[in-house]
């Protein structure tokens, strides 16, 4: 499928737009004292690891579904694209739950939820475009990762 350069770009731009409004909810749900306080498990990062993280792995979503984008037809694109956009919406929900009204056990299962769309994302994503699916492999590992954290909160908690 041929697009054109400013269309390319334009496709680009509004997956960036979309998945930085997701990064919003971390922006507007700070941890705060709160979680500071909280108990955490080992390996739990500093606290300047997590923008990073989250800075470079919405970079890799909007270009995995930006490169999506342009390869599937138009009238495929719903179906290859839809667990992409849930996902983001859950990730979106995580910081809520968790950072915002502190309900540590519901926002693990909002991350496994999360995780299983990644997963499914991948599926739709590797038939299409196998580096775009790659591209999203490091953000189902961060979001294990963050599992694990979760976890290790709700336990070491209450």
């Amino acid at each position: 499928m041929t697009v054109a350069p400013r269309q390319s770009a334009a496709i680009f731009l509004g997956w960036l737009l979309l998945v930085g409004l997701v990064a919003m909810s971390g922006v507007l749900t700070p941890p705060g004292a709160w979680y500071a306080e909280l108990d955490k498990p080992p390996l739990t990062p500093p606290d300047w690891l997590f923008p990073v993280a989250w800075t470079t792995l919405y970079v890799l979503m909007a270009i995995a579904a930006w490169r999506v984008t342009l390869r599937v037809p138009a009238a495929e694109r719903v179906a290859v694209l839809w667990p992409f956009v849930a996902q983001l919406a859950a990730n979106g929900l995580w910081s809520i739950l968790f950072f915002g009204w502190h309900w540590i056990v519901l926002a693990l299962a909002d991350l496994l939820l999360l995780w299983c769309l990644i997963l499914l994302t991948i599926r739709r994503f590797v038939r299409v475009s196998p580096l775009a699916a790659g591209l999203l492999m490091p953000y189902l590992a961060w979001v294990s990762f963050a599992g694990y954290l979760n976890a290790g909160i709700a336990w070491l908690n209450g």
